[in-house]
């Protein structure tokens, strides 16, 4: 007789009818447009239906800076224009996430401290990695940290100014 070999944590969502969905994880280095010293990771974890972003940037001017997913994960452009316009599967305004309307690459801003240092935890259900549901699924976008703050009123981009940090989610 052959034994199955069942994580304990799967056990439990035999036993009590939760998800036993493996977790997803993924982290990258933030490439720095030339001639900045932007550095720093994101990482993305899925655990059942919410994914988590964290970011820890470095390099960064002191204040506010906007960060957000765009359409392509393609960094290669010296000024990251490759990257595309913000993702927006929903075809929405630009706006401030969880307010009246926004797209599904609407983050928001990393506030960085005096010596250039800024961190985020941002969870949504609004994205999967590697689902195939192409208005959740990550994979294939880009992450973009902008040279200024996102004031989630100008369209289509909240006025963001130049990028001058990139990752590309593959």
């Amino acid at each position: 007789m052959k034994l199955l070999k069942i994580p304990a944590v799967c056990v439990a969502a035999l036993l009590f009818a939760v998800s036993c969905a493996p977790t997803k994880e993924l982290t990258y280095q933030i490439m720095p447009k030339d001639g900045t010293p932007t550095a720093g990771t994101v990482s993305f974890v899925q655990k059942g239906d919410e994914v988590t972003m964290t970011v820890k940037a470095s390099g960064l001017t002191p204040g506010l800076h906007a960060i957000h997913l765009h359409e392509k994960a393609d960094c290669s452009a010296p000024d990251f224009t490759s990257t595309g316009g913000h993702w927006n599967p929903t075809e929405s305004d630009h706006g401030r996430w969880g307010e009246g309307h926004f797209h599904r690459g609407d983050i928001g801003n990393l506030n960085a401290d005096a010596s250039g240092n800024a961190g985020m935890i941002f969870k949504t259900d609004k994205w999967c990695i590697g689902c195939k549901d192409s208005s959740k699924n990550i994979i294939g976008k880009g992450v973009i940290i902008h040279e200024t703050v996102d004031d989630f009123k100008t369209q289509p981009t909240g006025n963001a100014g130049g990028r001058i940090g990139c990752v590309e989610i593959k």
